[in-house]
């Protein structure tokens, strides 16, 4: 095995073995295939952006945020091995749901990251068109909720509507996000239907 993976495998394991607070801990876990995936996953991380989520990249020295994510390329067919770990200690390492994309047309990530870490919920984003079929395919028995082809926002959006059961203050910060839709659409509305058809596109012509 890679030593570079080797060591990724033994600081998750330690990271299972340490008694944290799970305010201390990372709530949401985002996993890729590859680094390739960022720019469509990178979708959920601007939603944990807008609802008030941090990033946290130091399992020893967290964030001032009360709410946050991890982020991990974990291939399933290159690093089953860490694939396997990342899934097993996720629960122990304090992370309450996964968000796993993948692409291509075998895109496993989702489904094998579901398999080693059920109960856990997963949260599967097929990052092409190409790999909704991989992704949706559990049987029955073997759950994975997904969302369409690279819809990570909605991944991450979902993720936090579960967090919201145990935490009320995320649901507070879905309300607001949904007042800011539809705020923006009343606004749109109306100054499309003042201003008239033929000004509004003219102007959002120039803008672009």
């Amino acid at each position: 095995m890679a030593e570079s993976v080797t060591r990724l495998i033994e600081r998750l394991e330690g990271e299972a073995a340490a008694d944290r607070e799970p305010a201390a801990t990372p709530d949401v876990g985002i996993v890729m295939g590859s680094d390739s995936d960022l720019d469509v996953m990178a979708g959920a991380h601007d939603a944990f952006a807008q609802l008030g989520f941090a990033e946290q990249t130091d399992f020893n020295n967290p964030p001032d945020a009360r709410f946050t994510y991890e982020t991990y390329v974990v291939s399933a067919h290159r690093t089953p091995q860490l694939m396997a770990t990342y899934a097993d200690t996720a629960a122990e390492r304090g992370i309450e749901i996964i968000i796993a994309g993948a692409g291509g047309k075998s895109a496993d990530l989702p489904n094998m990251t579901a398999s080693f870490a059920y109960p856990l919920p997963v949260i599967g984003v097929p990052v092409q068109e190409k790999s909704v079929d991989s992704v949706i395919g559990m049987p029955t028995g073997a759950p994975l909720v997904a969302v369409d082809a690279g819809k990570s926002f909605n991944a991450a959006l979902s993720a936090v509507q579960f967090l919201a059961r145990s935490y009320p203050e995320l649901a507070d910060e879905l309300d607001a996000y949904h007042h800011e839709l539809r705020q923006a659409v009343g606004d749109v509305s109306r100054e499309l239907h003042d201003r008239g058809t033929a000004a509004f596109r003219a102007d959002r012509a120039g803008g672009q």
